[in-house]
């Protein structure tokens, strides 16, 4: 396989849980605290994007309470919905697993919501997984965890290949010096993708197009 190592994003990556999950747990804690806010699905994409979800949150007008009391919200939503695998995924993370390839995660998700995730959609389990209980300075776009996988298997960085569909991803993949992979299948966002196919070391469309990469095809 090309790389020993992927170093995967999870939500819009390897589940669709923008549009299922976090964006309507987005929008009741709005309805309920910040009933003027009001943001379409392609709104949330682009702040999620840049400048990240806790920046959104201190520009709606969060203090550090809030954003608590909002993460407590978010994450007792999200215990009762489990978003599904994009199509394709399972057999690709199957495959690169079989093949002996370790499979790390490293999300703004926690850790058991990954892991739940996984298994309720049938794919391998992670050998790593750095979650959002990770303190706030270790959390991407942070290169923490990417040094602590580097250090854990002794690896070196032209061993590992990050695959994320934002750019929080993108930044930690260049500040470890890690080859970046774009994932554009969750949305079809102009800024979104513009930034990534120019940015990227590698952009791909669709999943079947990340699984031919690895597989040994030329770079898109």
């Amino acid at each position: 396989m090309r790389f020993p190592c992927l170093v995967l994003d999870h939500d819009d990556t390897i589940v669709n849980s923008t549009a299922t999950v976090h964006f309507p747990s987005f929008q009741e804690y709005m309805k309920l605290h910040f009933p003027e806010v009001n943001f379409t699905l392609e709104d949330y994409f682009r702040k999620n994007f840049d400048p990240g979800i806790l920046a959104l949150f201190r520009e709606i007008g969060m203090d550090d309470a809030m954003i608590k009391d909002e993460e407590v919200f978010w994450n007792e939503y999200v215990q009762h919905y489990v978003p599904k695998s994009f199509e394709g995924i399972r057999e690709l993370l199957w495959e690169q697993k079989n093949a002996g390839v370790k499979l790390c995660v490293i999300s703004h998700s926690y850790a058991k919501n990954i892991l739940r995730d996984y298994r309720e959609n049938g794919l391998p389990e992670p050998d790593l997984v750095f979650g959002w209980e990770c303190p706030h300075d270790q959390r991407k776009p942070n290169p923490h965890p990417v040094f602590e996988i580097m250090k854990h298997y002794g690896f070196k960085a032209e061993e590992l290949l990050i695959i994320d569909d934002l750019k929080p991803g993108y930044d930690m993949a260049r500040a470890a010096g890690v080859k970046f992979a774009a994932a554009g299948w969750a949305n079809d966002i102009p800024e979104i993708e513009n930034f990534m196919r120019a940015n990227s070391d590698v952009y791909f469309k669709t999943v079947s197009q990340f699984k031919a990469y690895l597989e040994g095809e030329k770079d898109e």
